[in-house]
């Protein structure tokens, strides 16, 4: 198993230190630049469309019936992905190896990478499919219907199969059993059942579940920690300065340059910013796809803002409560322990208890968004095929399996890996969209002209011209 984990190892850095940080660093700016930063300058219409109705009678959907599921639903889905131990165990893996500077890096990455995660999210709605009363899709079906390139979202499915569905839930769970082994003494193999237990019977449900679920999960967690993170901030207040200034010190200082720590922390920055916040990598889209509404921007934009709640503020959020209690320069804890410990520095020992139930929501509602990917990508290679169901229910066996895996592996391993396949995918799907990106835009275009003649923006098929593969949206 060492070789094994030596192999990983050496394939994850190569992949990130060469290639995928610049990538996402370039493509992130460029598709700023091309959309004139619509992540933030169309803050105010995001928190508008958050709370719109569900557009079951838009008349750009090709059958009125077809329902979907609504805007948030689709956004809780994405965030159930992305909020999850990435938040908690992630960041303070992130400041325990880059130090404070690696924050800097995740708010960068996350700025930017917002303008990715709109891009590839509006992709996906204008190249999603039927499928009964719902609609599914993501970088595999436009890989296929944009680029006529089946082959290479075939790859890609797989990817993001294994990737999400085993090998980031393996991460999920493995750092819950650690911060319940460590609180409550509990076996890890025993909390590794029970998760799989629960899991089993919210999969075996179908998408409306998975939507109901996630809509629930989603901002009682969420709101539950980012309100107990502000109660640590404003009793911190007057070390606000320390921090921002200890933050931007270990990104830029003249030692870190020095001991080579600004590429450590950009790295560990990126990746773990990456990992929490997924944009550019290509797993958003499928839970955007499934949304039902009258334009395409409008999911493009629910999903960017879903790259700035997880990053900038929940991983905020547990950036300064480990930056205010300075644990992370004693060497004693890392990963979920060190965020327990330095939130039970500034608010009692019963944080261990809640940061302990905080990480099993958070986590649990990743296994749930992330099994979603899986089945999405599944689809997408099997179709309706006569043996479907047959692979469906073998995947979710191995979902449930890689559950109880994950509770006894070791730490490093399954990070290792999925750190690897995520940099995999990413790979793929940023080139794709770099290509595709041209419809996105022209479909932003659209948008801003309805909205500007006081319209609630309508798309239709022939709203790009040259766009073929839109098959949900009827012409004009």
């Amino acid at each position: 198993m060492e070789w094994f984990h030596n192999v990983v190892l050496a394939l994850s850095d190569f992949v990130w230190t060469y290639i995928l940080i610049f990538m996402l660093i370039v493509l992130g700016i460029y598709f700023s630049i091309r959309t004139r930063f619509v992540q933030v300058s169309a803050i105010r219409e995001t928190l508008r469309l958050l709370v719109e109705k569900n557009a079951s009678d838009s008349p750009a959907n090709q059958e009125k019936e077809k329902k979907g599921v609504s805007s948030f639903q689709a956004f809780c889905i994405s965030t159930a992905s992305r909020v999850g131990t990435g938040n908690m165990a992630g960041v303070a893996i992130a400041i325990s190896l880059g130090g404070p500077g690696a924050v800097f890096w995740m708010w960068v990455i996350a700025i930017f990478g917002a303008a990715s995660g709109f891009i590839e999210s509006t992709l996906a709605q204008i190249f999603k499919v039927r499928d009964g009363n719902a609609f599914r899709g993501g970088p595999a079906y436009y890989m296929e219907k944009a680029l006529n390139a089946r082959w290479l979202g075939i790859i890609f499915a797989l990817l993001i199969t294994f990737s999400f569905g085993f090998v980031f839930n393996a991460v999920q769970v493995n750092t819950i059993t650690s911060s319940f082994q460590d609180t409550f003494g509990w076996e890890p193999l025993w909390i590794g059942i029970v998760l799989a237990v629960m899991l089993a019977l919210t999969i075996f449900g179908g998408v409306d579940r998975i939507g109901k679920v996630s809509s629930f999960i989603v901002p009682i967690m969420a709101t539950g920690y980012i309100l107990l993170a502000l109660y640590v901030i404003i009793t911190n207040f007057s070390a606000i300065p320390q921090v921002f200034s200890e933050i931007i010190t270990n990104a830029f200082g003249l030692r870190e340059a020095v001991s080579g720590g600004i590429g450590t922390a950009m790295m560990m920055g990126i990746k773990r910013g990456l990992f929490s916040n997924e944009a550019g990598m290509g797993s958003a889209p499928n839970a955007a796809a499934t949304a039902n509404v009258s334009h395409p921007v409008k999911q493009g934009l629910i999903q960017s803002l879903g790259v700035f709640v997880d990053t900038l503020l929940v991983c905020s959020a547990t950036a300064f409560i480990i930056l205010f209690s300075g644990l992370h320069t004693t060497g004693d804890y890392d990963g979920i322990q060190l965020t327990q410990q330095a939130l039970a520095s500034e608010v009692g020992d019963w944080a261990g208890i809640f940061v302990g139930i905080a990480i099993f929501l958070f986590a649990f509602s990743s296994l749930i968004g992330n099994y979603f990917y899986g089945q999405n990508n599944i689809e997408f290679i099997n179709g309706k095929g006569r043996h479907i169901k047959l692979w469906m229910f073998l995947y979710r066996l191995g979902v449930i399996a890689m559950v109880i895996f994950g509770s006894v592996a070791k730490v490093q391993l399954v990070w290792d890996m999925a750190d690897l396949f995520m940099g995999f995918m990413a790979l793929i799907n940023l080139v794709v969209i770099a290509l595709l990106g041209k419809f996105a835009f022209a479909a932003l275009q659209d948008y801003r002209k309805q909205r500007r003649e006081g319209l609630d923006p309508q798309f239709f098929a022939d709203s790009i011209p040259g766009l073929k593969g839109a098959e949900c949206w009827v012409k004009e």
